[in-house]
């Protein structure tokens, strides 16, 4: 969906599709028949934008291939899709729960981050529309943070300046504008926009920015007007912005039960207390006995509340929004719903099938053009 601002910003909103994965081409191209596709219709949409997720080997047979992207590209057109933005920070499917951590590998200290990168901005590239302004890549946060050197540091340095004139280069060869959008997460190098701002001093922002998860900026307890401050300071631009909201008890000692049927052995759900209590996963911070507030690294479905008494983070989610692009000027151009744990729901909470999948999405697609709207943001006939 495209929302048009008081600026004359045109504002993208998508839905990121590692929702419901899939690892080769023919799969991608039948998800949207499955999916993308029928929620397009049930909001009544001329195109919906996809945050489209693409494994490393499928991003690399693209990038190696003008054909094939050239039929992708019209495999998307002929559904009334559009791709302006790209997840690129899972390199591979979640797998089982023995590798929970695999998410944050390779990372930008090896040289696989960096080819993956550069072929999901080749394959965006060409998926682009021809009236969109840029395209958005988001990343993982640097690395996960042990173990942290400054070798490794400087090796991450080295690849991100890389990157910069592999996009340079692109974008002389395309006259498509690319950009990277480093993505603050819990446990990571970079969890907060004070940790971005020190560790992407000095990068080339025409090509490396932020990519702004609201979940995980609830999760790090940042309130949203002095994040997007600090980040303006240090002239880092947000690229792309998750909209998603994560779980939150305001008791946890009382919400015990509650929060434990959010414990699920796909992915790691960092926990972190008002008091500065800090978990790498949910079960590690059932075991503590900090009794403050906690937030939950858990994206929760954006319009329906969770297992009570739990609540879900959209007030910070709201006031984000709020600052981006309640002003005069548009903060971020490029929106993408990320809730990709529709599937570890607690039993009676996730959908079934794929229509009730769908359905769910669309309806969380909806209250975030509602959201923006209530901005007065206008949606924009395509």
């Amino acid at each position: 969906m495209r929302l048009h601002h008081r600026d004359g910003t045109v504002v993208h909103l998508s839905y990121c599709t590692n929702v419901h994965a899939a690892e080769d081409l023919a799969g991608i191209v039948a998800q949207f028949d499955t999916f993308a596709l029928p929620i397009r219709l049930r909001l009544g949409s001329s195109v919906l934008g996809l945050g489209l997720w693409l494994a490393a080997p499928v991003a690399a047979e693209l990038a190696a291939d003008p054909r094939a992207r050239r039929w992708l590209k019209g495999a998307l057109d002929e559904r009334g899709l559009e791709v302006v933005t790209l997840n690129g920070f899972p390199y591979a499917a979640f797998q089982d729960p023995v590798v929970k951590y695999a998410v944050y590998r390779p990372d930008w200290t090896e040289p696989q981050r960096l080819r993956y990168t550069v072929n999901l901005a080749t394959v965006l590239a060409d998926l682009l529309p021809d009236d969109a302004v840029r395209g958005s890549i988001s990343t993982l946060p640097l690395a996960w943070r042990t173990p942290w050197t400054p070798e490794r540091s400087d090796a991450c340095r080295r690849s991100l300046n890389l990157l910069a004139r592999e996009l340079a280069a692109l974008e002389s060869r395309t006259g498509r504008l690319i950009r990277i959008a480093v993505e603050p997460e819990p446990g990571c190098v970079v969890e907060s926009t004070t940790q971005a701002a020190t560790e992407l001093s000095g990068v080339d922002t025409r090509y490396i920015g932020v990519c702004l998860d609201l979940a995980h900026l609830a999760c790090a307890w940042e309130e949203p007007a002095a994040a997007l401050g600090r980040l303006r300071e240090a002239g880092l631009p947000v690229v792309k912005t998750q909209v998603s909201a994560a779980l939150e008890s305001t008791d946890p000692a009382r919400d015990r039960d509650a929060l434990g049927g959010y414990v699920e052995p796909r992915f790691l759900h960092q926990t972190r207390g008002w008091d500065g209590m800090s978990a790498d996963d949910l079960p590690e911070a059932l075991g503590s006995t900090s009794s403050s507030p906690w937030r939950v690294h858990y994206h929760v479905p954006l319009h329906a509340d969770p297992v009570p008494p739990l609540r879900a983070t959209t007030g910070v989610l709201t006031e984000s929004l709020e600052v981006l692009l309640g002003g005069s000027e548009a903060g971020c151009d490029h929106l993408d719903v990320e809730t990709y744990t529709w599937n570890v729901l607690p039993p009676g909470s996730r959908p079934e099938t794929p229509t009730q999948l769908a359905a769910g999405i669309a309806a969380e697609l909806a209250w975030a053009r509602d959201r923006l709207t209530d901005l007065d943001l206008k949606e924009l006939p395509s």
